[in-house]
Parts: structure tokens; C-alpha cells; sequence
């Protein structure tokens, strides 16, 4: 089992930055990639970013590409999103997740089914 904390979410101004964290425990060994998911109200949860633990590969979602980085530390088995030039539209509780490997193979890096750990998620409040 994985067990994965968020912090670091808060309100900021339009055109800010934040950084979220997510430190994972428990089986970590087991985790295959990690990503980062974001729910706005009246919507569905949406695929923001994601890395493979290992190989470091990243991927995103067209609309934050270039804003956000998503990166890991290995030593403190710590994922991080870095979110830049911060629009309204932002404003989302965010999730950070963890996939085994199984799940992600199947329907890949971006889908909500190819994880199996959920973080219980930090609120981004973007003020115009």
C-alpha cells in the first residue's frame, strides 16, 4: 500500500506561482509513475500531470503545458508540482496519485483507472 499527503495549495493572486507536494509512503517501491489530478467545482476530475518514478518522463495536459513542471525527488520520495502564471481557471481541489504500473500500462499516464493511490487532495484558490 501507498500512502500520499498533498500540501502546499493556498490562495494566490492571478499571475502567481504555487507549489504543491505530495510525499508518499508506505510500499513506495511499487510505484511506477505518479501524477497530478485537479476537480473544480461542477466538474469531473481532470489529468493535470504526470512522471515516471524512475525514468523522469513527464507528460501534461495542453492547458497547463509550459506553466506547470512536475518533478520528483527520489531521496525524500517526494513528487512536486510547480505552478506558474496562474489563471482563475486553475481554482481546483488538486490530487496527487500513484499508479503501480498494471493500471497505467493499460489506459495510460493521463486516465483516472490507471492509478490505485489517491492523496485526499489541497485546495488552489486563484483570485483575478
Amino acid at each position: 500500500q501507498v500512502q500520499l499527503v498533498e500540501s502546499g495549495g493556498g490562495l494566490v493572486q492571478a499571475g502567481g506561482s504555487l507549489r504543491l507536494s505530495c510525499a508518499a509512503s508506505g510500499r513506495t517501491f511499487s510505484s511506477y509513475a505518479m501524477g497530478w489530478f485537479r476537480q473544480a467545482p461542477g466538474k469531473e476530475r481532470e489529468f493535470v500531470a504526470a512522471i515516471r518514478w524512475s525514468a523522469g518522463s513527464t507528460y501534461y495536459a495542453d492547458s497547463v503545458k509550459g506553466r506547470f513542471t512536475i518533478s520528483r525527488d527520489n531521496a525524500k520520495n517526494t513528487v512536486y508540482l510547480q505552478m506558474n502564471s496562474l489563471k482563475p481557471e486553475d481554482t481546483a481541489v488538486y490530487y496527487c496519485a500513484a499508479g503501480q504500473g498494471g493500471g497505467v500500462t493499460t489506459y495510460g499516464l493521463r486516465a483516472i483507472q490507471g492509478y490505485d493511490f489517491w492523496g485526499q487532495g489541497t485546495q488552489v484558490t486563484v483570485s483575478s
